[in-house]
């Protein structure tokens, strides 16, 4: 089968930096799916990794943490699923990834494919939904609930919230949580592509956050969702959460954050990490096939839309490079997806 991978990690720019080149199609077993990759997403930690995780001696790494696609052989365990079901996830990190024609992925944290969309519209959104949905009800345990309405004593920042996390996280906390939901961006086209997500708000993070909050009339708010930048902004967001507020956050600061500063507060801290429930093999794995079964129905519904904001073509070297050197560029909006190989 074909497949894309390094066996050294290198920047972008370098020309080997990935690469095409042939594997053995897999076979399933026990509670794996075989799946015919038809779509893929680019993720942040595709990047990350590509930059300083070295494969074994002599072995390519096949990186790739969102895939839609058709299974086409089950393992002897499987019991959500069959030969010709359409399905989409984010796969294992410390597994091979879904850079490739075949994929095996635990079927527990594999969901149904939305049908009212196009399977690269599918594929912006399955690590960044899993990320989003635990963020908000696993870490900070907003009560999921559709009918809420708005409070005004609940208000969530996120920063960042034009990016890939960010755009579905934005739409989930509208949709299913009581909160006002503050969105953050900084140019005038990631401004009213949050506004048209369902922020009630949107503010510059290249400006003060607690000068932008006082502009909209908010004196603070009681949780933040940092997905960039955290470092950066660390401390105006202890000065923007109001005193037992929490903060949350996914990306890997730059330098230590002075934990000390959120006790005057009694601020909380959460960590996410979508992998972390297949890296540990938790009891509670299937939640994730569980709620991307979720937004795959919200999206059939019509509740929820695709964050897809880039096509990169075919499935090959060539393009899933034009799209690392995008993605590492910080300019992004929404998704990045290949399609086909």
């Amino acid at each position: 089968m074909k497949a894309i991978g390094y066996l050294a990690p290198k920047n972008i720019d370098q020309q080997d930096a990935l690469v095409d080149f042939e594997l053995p199609t897999p076979t399933a077993t026990g509670r794996d799916l075989l799946v015919k990759v038809k779509a893929v997403s680019v993720n942040p930690v595709d990047t990350k990794v590509r930059a300083s995780a070295a494969p074994e001696e002599g072995q390519y790494k096949v990186l790739g943490w969102d895939a839609v696609g058709e299974v086409t052989a089950v393992g002897e365990e499987v019991e959500h699923y069959q030969v010709g079901d359409k399905v989409w996830y984010a796969g294992d990190i410390s597994r091979s990834g879904t850079n490739a024609e075949y994929h095996l992925v635990d079927e527990r944290i594999v969901g149904k494919q939305p049908t009212t969309v196009s399977e690269t519209q599918a594929a912006a959104l399955p690590l960044t939904a899993i990320t989003a949905w635990e963020l908000l009800f696993d870490r900070l345990q907003f009560e999921l609930n559709p009918n809420a309405e708005k409070s005004a004593k609940v208000r969530l920042l996120i920063i960042g919230a034009s990016g890939g996390v960010g755009s579905i996280l934005t739409q989930l906390a509208a949709k299913l949580t009581n909160a006002t939901v503050i969105g953050t961006a900084s140019r005038p086209e990631s401004q009213k592509w949050v506004t048209d997500l369902g922020a009630d708000y949107v503010i510059d993070h290249s400006k003060p956050l607690t000068e932008e909050l006082k502009r909209i009339e908010i004196d603070n708010v009681t949780h933040v969702i940092s997905l960039t930048q955290t470092q950066a902004h660390f401390d105006q967001i202890v000065e923007a959460l109001a005193p037992q507020g929490q903060l949350a956050l996914i990306d890997d600061p730059t330098e230590p954050l002075d934990i000390m500063k959120l006790k005057r507060k009694s601020l909380s801290l959460h960590w996410e990490l979508m992998f972390t429930r297949s890296l540990y093999q938790t009891e509670d794995m299937d939640k994730q096939r569980q709620l991307l079964n979720s937004v795959s129905s919200m999206i059939d519904d019509g509740e929820l839309v695709t964050t897809l904001g880039q096509h990169f073509g075919k499935i090959n070297a060539e393009n899933l490079k034009k799209a690392h050197a995008y993605i590492e560029s910080g300019k992004s909006i929404g998704k990045v997806v290949l399609e086909g190989f």
